[in-house]
């Protein structure tokens, strides 16, 4: 009887054994749709999350973060979503898309305006953009990119949103506006603090006074709909690591 009890326990064992090595082998993926300005640094922070973290594989989707919000209502499977403003995290919010209690702000990000390098364009101050030497304004489709929603803000506070109209080009991220300002096909572009690290092809022209927009809050969160919600919420943790921060700080984001 000794004897039988004895192997019912190795067998016991070594099913237990089995789990377990199979629950620390489980392969995870998720993914993550996030903000076209976070190209750059997700990449460099996806690495050192699966380096933590072996048996998860991100798949990142970068765009405007009203496009990628749009694509989660039509139903886009997509893990973790990453905005460049409130607004359209607040919209899935409205729609109970997101787990509210894994929202958070990871970081910040601040406005200014570039030029091409080796360009001469003065703006001493924002009425500068009306200037006659300066045919075209590139800047973020304000209905869809966070980046052009808060230039917008700042030419209406400025007085200039309506008399400008003539000069504005419409990009469908912020990075295409990047990409318009270096081709020179824009003279000036509105773009985030964080893409002068992204571009080694433009110059700050001005910094945007904070006063004249909103803050600039990334926040992030789990969708209701993912499969992967832990592995999700441990993602979200590590970007509000000390390591994560540090990274972020790197390539140009912060307040």
């Amino acid at each position: 009887m000794k004897y039988f009890v004895y192997i019912l326990l190795a067998l016991s064992l070594l099913i237990n054994a089995g789990c377990s090595n199979q629950e620390s082998t489980e392969e995870h993926k998720l993914f993550i749709s996030a903000a076209s300005s976070l190209s750059n640094v997700l990449s460099k922070l996806g690495d050192e999350f699966e380096s933590e973290h072996p048996n998860t594989t991100l798949t990142l989707n970068y765009g405007a973060s009203g496009k990628l919000a749009q694509q989660i209502q039509q139903g886009a499977p997509v893990d973790l979503f990453l905005s460049a403003d409130q607004k359209w995290m607040d919209n899935l919010s409205e729609q109970k898309m997101i787990l509210e209690n894994t929202r958070a702000n990871f970081t910040e990000n601040k406005l200014v305006l570039v030029s091409a390098n080796n360009t001469n364009t003065p703006i001493d101050n924002l009425k500068g953009l009306m200037n006659t030497g300066l045919d075209q304004v590139a800047l973020g489709n304000p209905e869809s990119v966070p980046a052009g929603s808060y230039a917008k803000e700042v030419l209406t506070a400025s007085g200039l949103w309506q008399d400008i109209q003539n000069k504005l080009v419409y990009a469908k991220d912020v990075r295409q506006v990047l990409t318009y300002v270096e081709s020179g096909n824009t003279d000036i572009g509105f773009v985030y603090a964080s893409d002068l690290k992204r571009s080694n092809m433009v110059t700050e022209v001005k910094k945007i006074n904070k006063s004249l927009y909103g803050p600039i809050e990334y926040p992030t969160a789990v969708m209701a709909s993912s499969d992967t919600k832990e592995k999700a919420k441990t993602f979200i943790n590590f970007l509000q690591s000390d390591e994560a921060q540090s990274i972020l700080a790197e390539y140009g984001f912060g307040s």
